[in-house]
Parts: C-alpha cells; sequence; structure tokens
C-alpha cells in the first residue's frame, strides 16, 4: 500500500544536511534514501507514528491501547498498514478498539487470552523461542510474550504452569529447554522460577515478573526484584507484566 508523502515529516534541515553529504560524494543516494527513511514518521495530530523504526531497529512500533480511543488506534493502525509495516500490534487492547482496528482491516484478529491485536504477521523463520509460565494465572503475560513473538516468525514451546511448588513439573521438560534458542520464563508470586531455569541449561533466560500474588508481593515488586536478585547469574530481567519486552529482547538475542 503507497503511503501518503505529504503527511510523511522530515526536517528540511536534515534533508540538505543530507543532500549536501551526496553532493560532497561522501554518502551515496541508496545510503541517503535509507536514511532518509529511517527519519520519517506521520503526524495525525493526536500521534506521530514512527513508520521508520522497522528499518532502524528491525522491530517496528507496536501501538499501546490503554488510554486511546478506538478511533485513535484505528487512525494509527491506518497509516502502519500503509507504510506496509509488519507485523503491526496492539498491545493491552479492548475489544471496542479491536472492533475500529477490523473495519479498517478486516484481517485483523484479536487474541483474548492476550489482550492483543496482530496484523500481517511476518513469514516463519528460523529461531526457537520457549516460553515458560510458571502458573496458569501468569497466562495472559506469557501468551502475551508467545503471540508477539510468533508475529515475527519464531517457533515457540509454550510450557504451562511449572512453578517452582512442584519443581519436577519443570525438570520433565528439561530436554525441551536445552532445545530451545532463547527462554522466556513468566512468573509472579515470589519469582524464583527463572533461577532455576537458568541453573538448568546454558540457554539465555529472559525473567518477566508478573502481578499475580497475595498483598505481600506489592503488584508484582516482589518478583521483580527477587528476579533482579537472583543468584544465577546473566538472567535480563524486563518489567512487571511485559511480555512484549521480553519477546523483543528474545528477538535481538536470536538475531545476534
Amino acid at each position: 500500500m503507497e503511503r501518503d508523502t505529504s503527511r510523511v515529516i522530515v526536517s528540511h534541515d536534515e534533508i540538505r544536511s543530507i543532500l549536501a553529504t551526496v553532493a560532497s560524494g561522501a554518502l551515496g543516494p541508496d545510503d541517503a534514501l535509507a536514511r532518509l527513511e529511517g527519519m520519517t514518521f506521520v503526524d495525525l495530530g493526536d500521534a506521530k507514528v514512527d513508520v521508520s523504526r522497522g528499518s532502524r531497529t528491525g522491530q517496528p512500533e507496536v501501538v499501546y491501547g490503554p488510554g486511546k480511543t478506538p478511533d485513535q488506534v484505528a487512525s494509527i493502525v491506518a497509516e502502519m498498514i500503509r507504510a506496509d509495516i509488519r507485523p503491526v500490534l496492539v498491545s493491552r487492547a479492548t475489544l471496542e478498539q479491536f472492533r475500529a482496528v477490523a473495519d479498517v482491516a478486516p484481517h485483523a484478529v484479536h487474541h483474548a487470552r492476550a489482550d492483543l491485536i496482530v496484523l500481517d504477521p511476518r513469514p516463519t523463520r528460523s529461531g526457537h523461542l520457549a516460553v515458560l509460565a510458571a502458573g496458569t494465572s501468569d497466562l495472559r503475560v506469557a501468551e502475551e510474550a508467545s503471540l508477539v513473538a510468533e508475529a515475527f516468525g519464531l517457533r515457540v514451546e509454550r510450557i504451562v504452569d511449572v512453578g517452582v511448588a512442584g519443581i519436577h513439573r519443570l525438570l520433565a521438560h528439561r530436554q525441551a529447554l536445552e532445545a530451545a534458542g532463547c527462554i522466556v520464563v513468566v512468573a509472579g508470586m515470589e519469582g524464583a522460577l527463572p533461577s532455576a531455569v537458568a541453573g538448568l541449561v546454558s540457554t539465555p533466560v529472559i525473567a518477566v515478573p508478573t502481578s499475580v500474588g497475595y498483598g505481600a508481593t506489592f503488584g508484582g515488586l516482589a518478583a521483580l526484584l527477587g528476579m533482579l536478585s537472583g543468584c544465577v547469574p546473566g538472567v535480563v530481567v524486563v518489567n512487571v507484566d511485559n511480555g512484549i519486552g521480553a519477546a523483543m529482547a528474545a528477538l535481538r538475542i536470536l538475531d545476534a
């Protein structure tokens, strides 16, 4: 779908600087075009859609649903489709936001368990990710991580309800853990599972604390601090309930 270039913003000073570099011979036309494409965004008034993020980082912008009206979400998604961005992801999305998105993109899929809208996933590629949920109550965040990774073409193996209160359940999946290129471990309560996993395998481990737990867990703070203080070095920890951040970190690790 062709982009409306009248709405793509790059400052005149930035364009002049790049053209001067081309004129001097220090930069080729193709490199200049790539640099310009990496500096563009679309101004919708309420939102400035970063249509060039994917070309800069390999990971396009994810639309954060909370605080946005259904029409705002649909307008942002429409611009991302025009810019040929894939995948298009809307996180923490409501049913009303999905209905608005479906009006501009009938092929959109709403994954209710993860509150995630997915459009135009990328083709299957190399890379194998294991996503572990300590308990069934952690599934919303684990599914968010799984679906985002799948939208980028990764193969995902889901392993559910293997928390440390019954460690034999985890050990039954040791072969699958060793086969994965990266492991995302999602846990609430005291957040002990990532250390247990990282002590079993050499695979990179990304820990995701969740807000699941009784009062003294303080909405995931106990799990977050437990993961940051874990005894196994090298575990990467993302923010509370941040399945998307974990999936994006896994993509960067697998692409390194």
